[in-house]
């Protein structure tokens, strides 16, 4: 955990499907997101790039490079950007919501200083959190856990925010009680929960049940956010719904997938 406190920062979120959060910046206080989440700002809020996450800026050339390295090993750019109010009064910056959803404040300061969520969940932090990897003790939870299942920490003790998308399901676990859970709808769960990925066993669950290869099962004690609609999922289903080939069944096709067999679209 970080030694510096994090900026104590005030927000409020708006929208119901497609929100943001609205970030109030007392003087010299600052925000750090993602590249791409930015909406809008109040004037005398300076913006710059940054090296990593932020929270280890002075410590030197090689804390530097380890801070961004985290990020690199989660799949997320080296940098950041950083919102910094250099006025003299309370300014206002504003993130949006990458796709439909929503957005999960989370007070690391009521979670033992960490986080641990999915890697494109983080949206944005309060200056001072670190974001990084989740190192595991079980290789195989990052070799064979499905597509994307590389987790990051937030720690700190300071306000973060993450992004779910659908709708979204809290889970309070007991001691050794247990969820199954698919990869992707896993938005994240506090660092007393143990987790790891199972297979889905059976040659016909494989290759005819339609799911994933892999769920995780996640044991308490612990919190756990679920999310209704990945990323991953969506994408997915808009892909396949593209037509190939120029050539366009109609939306209610009745063979559907059949009938790109049955044509020649799909190559063995």
């Amino acid at each position: 955990m970080n030694s510096m406190n994090a900026h104590e920062i005030d927000y409020v979120i708006y929208g119901e499907e497609m929100q943001y959060v609205e970030i109030e910046l007392d003087p010299q206080e600052a925000v750090v997101a993602e590249a791409g989440s930015f909406m809008m700002m109040d004037s005398d809020i300076k913006m710059d790039t940054i090296f990593g996450d932020g929270s280890n800026q002075d410590t030197g050339v090689l804390g530097k490079l380890f801070s961004a390295g985290k990020r690199l090993l989660t799949g997320e750019s080296l940098f950041m950007t950083a919102f910094l109010n250099i006025g003299q009064g309370k300014k206002q910056v504003s993130f949006a919501s990458p796709y439909p959803g929503k957005i999960i404040p989370i007070d690391l300061s009521e979670f033992q200083g960490k986080f641990i969520c999915q890697k494109d969940a983080f949206l944005c932090a309060a200056k001072g959190v670190s974001v990084g990897i989740e190192f595991s003790k079980r290789l195989g939870r990052g070799l064979f856990g499905g597509e994307g299942f590389i987790m990051q920490k937030l720690e700190g003790d300071g306000m973060a925010f993450v992004h779910a998308g659908g709708t979204t399901a809290k889970k309070v676990l007991g001691p050794g009680e247990t969820l199954k859970v698919d990869t992707g709808c896993i938005i994240g769960f506090t660092k007393d929960v143990d987790y790891d990925i199972e297979f889905i066993g059976g040659i016909k669950n494989t290759i005819f049940g339609g799911e994933g290869l892999f769920y995780a099962t996640l044991r308490g004690p612990g919190t756990v956010y679920i999310q209704s609609l990945p990323f991953s999922r969506l994408a997915g289903r808009v892909l396949a719904s593209i037509p190939r080939g120029g050539k366009d069944k109609g939306e209610g096709s009745i063979l559907g997938g059949l009938g790109d067999l049955l044509d020649g679209d799909n190559r063995f």
